[in-house]
């Protein structure tokens, strides 16, 4: 790291440019809200207010520029106004554009001038053009206070980006943070960086070619591009501090076929090593065929314990994609939301976290309602699958009526919308819907132990419902056999993993020939999002000898507390799905302490754990380097671990800004360590 990097880092951790930032008056004129004008104008009104009163500021010795200063405006609509849009309409999150992955190249190649030049006339592309120059004129703003300061380099970057083409890897990277802050100060969120070594790597190569960068140079640059990231995530919203979407995506195949892993892939991950903050989050796609040397360097981070990266694997996502009616480039173009589900960058108005399927609560109210009924497992199995068909058709059945609040600005970044003056939120060229499955090793393991213990044991149903109604108590025997002797899922026991394999099997069957009101398709995942929490609230004791209170896993991994045999059967056990079936996305996590790399050969095993779960067909994997002890004196004395950063769900982020239920929730996952 640099001395001029290392400053950087330093005036952002200590918060200085917040120094800069005002707040809002309560009586802040808002003449968007005017109630005549449509929508889609008063989205362009309400980012040209936005960035009229950002105020340049600029880092000593700052190299890619801008940096919010005025928190979120109001939206677009009065209280009264949005709470009768919602009378009548299905509201997705906040109601803005959000989990998308925007076409950069397409807009930083043209240049905003010529990408203004080519738009017709309407309402919707006059809304485009009003955005466009709110854009540039701050720029002209930033350049102007730049020069000011005596930054002759800087200016003449500003004067040539985001309004022209870039010439260079600094360009680059300045337009490109200035196009991604604006798309924020709209009101989108959640819109990654996408594909970021493939559409930057062209400029990178080139300065290096003719000698304008060394690796050295573009690194620092790079490096000052991800502490940029990190100035504003504290105003993005998302459930908690960090959740804010800002990942990015590196190799996996190109669109024609060829390995996509480049120079700048491998610059991305070392320069995350170094700075080790939690923007941007780092997806790794890989193959069979990925050398073990990608895998240290993603194991590096791991140890690190920033949560990242997370693995993709194309062997199992592209022909997954694929026979879901994605175009073969676009498969191989897929790229990841804010998360993990699979998205395809500026062809996509998906919403790929639309709802869940609740797999442990299903399985459990079957139980207590139909046990007694059943005579078999099949009787059992056969309820369960009808009630899963029944609840992803009602989540489906609810979501009508879909109201998207228009986005002018992003919809540049978008196929055919500048051309046509269609907006992004009415929808693109994929517009599919994407349903998350939360706690299902608890409800394999619920099977399970139905299985060995009442249909295969000496347990009556009405023993085992009737522990349940009390949470176990004074049911010692009956609790130690179903919790600590019944068969679990994460330990390669086929009692257990069968039923994980079923129930992801009737959840896909469960959501084909489905669709959504825009002709798009529902896909089934194995993510979990922040239902873990929502749904373990929903449920008393369970029949795999979980008591009430026990919190859920998060994503696709194994119930906590339970004993695991160790990492190689965990992942067996998770690769016997056939997770092509489910490729909405969710990872399996996995646990590891810190003990684990104090070893010289650590690295070089746990990539090698991540290798053997790409060749057994895994579609994606993330591991958590964490120290249980450090976490709960971080409760006790916030201010000494102000920079301990974990992984919440699909989300890095720092320990001590989460809400105590997802802190508790890591410390618990902590006692879950392979």
């Amino acid at each position: 790291m640099t001395e001029r990097i290392a400053a950087l880092r330093h005036f952002m951790w200590e918060r200085c440019h917040h120094a800069a930032r005002i707040s809002l008056p309560e009586n802040l004129p808002l003449s968007y809200r005017d109630a005549h004008l449509p929508d889609v104008t008063r989205t362009a009104l309400r980012l040209k207010q936005a960035l009229a009163m950002e105020t340049p500021y600029l880092f000593p010795g700052e190299l890619i520029a801008f940096t919010r200063t005025v928190p979120n405006l109001p939206m677009i609509f009065s209280d009264a106004e949005w709470q009768a849009i919602s009378s009548t309409h299905y509201i997705h999150e906040l109601g803005n554009v959000s989990n998308l992955s925007p076409d950069y190249a397409s807009v930083m190649n043209a240049g905003l001038l010529a990408v203004r030049e080519k738009l017709g006339e309407g309402m919707e592309q006059d809304a485009m053009r009003t955005s466009i120059d709110a854009v540039l004129e701050l720029t002209r703003r930033y350049e102007a206070a730049v020069r000011a300061a005596g930054d002759d380099a800087l200016a003449e970057t500003l004067a040539r980006v985001p309004a022209y083409p870039p010439r260079t890897f600094r360009e680059a990277l300045q337009s490109l943070r200035i196009l991604h802050y604006a798309m924020w100060c709209e009101g989108d969120y959640h819109n990654t960086l996408g594909r970021f070594d493939q559409y930057m790597f062209p400029y990178l190569k080139a300065d290096l070619d003719a000698g304008r960068e060394t690796e050295d140079s573009a690194f620092e640059l790079l490096e000052a591009f991800f502490l940029a990231c990190n100035r504003d995530s504290d105003l993005y919203p998302g459930m908690q501090q960090g959740d804010n979407g800002q990942s990015i995506v590196l190799g996996g195949v190109t669109p024609d076929g060829r390995d996509g892993y480049n120079l700048l892939s491998e610059m991305c991950l070392k320069a995350s090593a170094e700075i080790r903050l939690i923007d941007p989050k780092i997806n790794l796609r890989v193959n069979k065929d990925t050398p073990i040397e990608v895998y240290e360097l993603g194991t590096q981070l791991t140890k690190l314990g920033l949560g990242f990266p997370q693995y993709e694997n194309d062997d199992v996502a592209v022909p997954a994609l694929e026979k879901l009616g994605y175009e073969t480039a676009d498969a191989r173009n897929y790229a990841m939301a804010a998360c993990w589900e699979f998205i395809i960058p500026g062809r996509a108005m998906e919403i790929p976290n639309i709802g869940a399927l609740p797999f442990a609560n299903c399985v459990d109210s079957v139980i207590r309602e139909h046990l007694t009924d059943c005579e078999s497992m099949e009787d059992l199995l056969s309820r369960i699958r009808s009630d899963i068909f029944a609840r992803v058709r009602e989540t489906v059945a609810e979501r009508h009526d879909l109201y998207v609040i228009p986005s002018p600005y992003l919809s540049l970044f978008f196929e055919g919308c500048a051309e046509t003056g269609r907006d992004i939120s009415l929808g693109n060229r994929y517009n599919n819907w994407g349903l998350h499955g939360t706690g299902l090793a608890p409800a394999a393991d619920m099977l399970a132990a139905v299985e060995d213990a009442v249909f295969g044991g000496d347990i009556s149903k009405e023993m085992l419902l009737e522990a349940m109604e009390k949470n176990f108590e004074g049911c010692d025997q009956l609790h130690d056999r179903l919790w600590n002797r019944a068969p679990k899922m994460g330990n390669d026991d086929d009692r257990a993993d069968k039923y994980a394999a079923w129930l992801l099997s009737a959840f896909a069957d469960s959501v084909e020939g489905l669709t959504n009101e825009r002709g798009g398709i529902i896909r089934a995942g194995t993510g979990s999002a922040m239902y873990y929490i929502f749904h373990a609230n929903e449920l008393g004791a369970t029949a795999d000898g979980r008591r009430a209170g026990v919190p859920l896993p998060a994503n696709y991994a194994p119930s906590l507390n339970i004993k695991l045999n160790g990492p190689v059967s965990l992942i067996k056990s998770f690769t016997k799905p056939d997770l092509g079936r489910v490729i909405n996305g969710g990872p399996l996590t996995i646990e590891f302490s810190e003990s684990v790399f104090t070893q010289d050969e650590s690295i070089a095993k746990v990539a090698q754990l991540v290798r053997l779960f790409v060749l057994r067909g895994g579609h994606q994997l993330q591991l958590n380097t964490v120290n249980r002890d450090r976490m709960l004196d971080a409760q006790k004395h916030p201010e000494n671990y102000r920079n301990l950063i974990v992984r919440v769900w699909g989300w890095s982020g720092y320990f001590v800004e989460l809400d105590k239920c997802y802190q508790d929730h890591i410390i618990r996952r902590a006692e879950l360590l392979v």
